[in-house]
């Protein structure tokens, strides 16, 4: 990576650090520490449920990542290996670093090219954002007006049928895609989307229907389990909300992430798990701090597996370059 590039990669992250700060200033604001001082543990038996889940939920992931990339012969420690690295990588490092680490980095661990793993990353993230937008449109009542509940039911409806499509019409679509592409030749941002619409039909060509549909019942344990890290959460600390607001939470916090911040989507992650928590009934000092406490948990055990797992696998099998120097390589962004 050459020193311009650098250059331009820290100027991308500046802003995404001043708008992480807005956004915890915004959740914040108002609330004194002696109000914060207040939320302690209540009933900690509770804290099994959040170890388990969250183990579960980090562990289904690899399973389903590795079902993704059972056509390229990879092991499943492998994939499990490579996947909680570039979540920890994501977690720490601007720009989805973890996810341009996956592609380039580890395509020779995983024994497959960038283009087959980028065709996977893609999947993932259509699978998860369907998901979702679906738990968040069945929870969303209570914080949107008419008019944006509309307009989310739009747009699940819109990628609940393209999923559908791309699940079962995969093989007949890249055929009139590629002429479409090929007609309107001429602009970067074209050839781009082109570039991942024909990875992910390749990713699902690859998988079959029956192998996208089983994808798709993983996608929706997984987030019941991180669902129920929150339940576990709010149970462990005696939030008086109702049945819903956990599952408010979980949607709204994990779709916060596509707001440009900094890496982890700090700010925008405490600022949903907050107005989620608050519009079932939760006392707004209480909901902040258990957003910034859920998300610390979920940052640090994450972080904390995948840099554990990192480290292990650098001690067992040298010489390897030092991670600066794989970083300095990698490209700017995925292509």
């Amino acid at each position: 990576m050459t020193t311009a590039s650098r250059r331009q990669n820290l100027l991308k992250t500046v802003p995404g650090l001043l708008i992480s700060g807005f956004f915890l200033w915004y959740t914040f604001r108002g609330i004194r520490f002696a109000e914060i001082r207040t939320l302690r543990f209540t009933r900690p038996v509770w804290i099994l449920g959040v170890l388990l889940f969250t183990a579960a939920s980090y562990t289904l992931r690899c399973v389903r990542w590795h079902a993704m990339m059972r056509s390229t012969g990879a092991r499943f420690s492998t994939c499990a290996r490579v996947l909680m690295t570039s979540l920890a990588a994501n977690n720490i490092l601007p720009l989805r670093i973890g996810d341009i680490m996956r592609c380039f980095t580890y395509a020779g661990d995983l024994g497959t090219s960038p283009s087959v793993i980028l065709s996977t990353v893609l999947l993932e993230k259509l699978l998860d954002i369907f998901t979702l937008a679906l738990l968040f449109t069945a929870t969303m009542g209570a914080i949107a007006n008419h008019a944006y509940r509309l307009a989310a039911q739009i747009s699940l409806a819109i990628s609940a049928a393209g999923l559908l499509i791309l699940m079962f019409g995969a093989r007949h679509l890249e055929p009139p895609l590629r002429a479409f592409f090929s007609r309107h030749q001429g602009s970067a941002k074209l050839a781009k989307l082109e570039h991942w619409v024909l990875l992910a039909l390749d990713a699902l060509n690859r998988i079959g229907v029956l192998g996208s549909l089983l994808l798709l019942v993983q996608s929706a344990v997984i987030w019941f389990c991180e669902g129920m890290i929150y339940v576990s959460a709010i149970a462990l600390v005696g939030l008086s909300v109702d049945r819903v607001a956990p599952w408010l939470a979980v949607s709204f916090a994990n779709l916060s992430y596509m707001v440009p911040s900094s890496p982890g989507a700090i700010g925008p992650f405490e600022l949903a798990v907050k107005t989620s928590l608050t519009a079932h009934g939760a006392d707004a000092s209480h909901a902040a701090i258990f957003g910034l406490a859920i998300h610390a948990w979920l940052l640090v055990s994450v972080t904390a597996a995948g840099g554990l797992i990192f480290l292990a696998h650098r001690f067992q099998t040298p010489p390897h370059k030092p991670l600066l120097e794989d970083v300095q390589s990698l490209p700017a962004e995925l292509p």
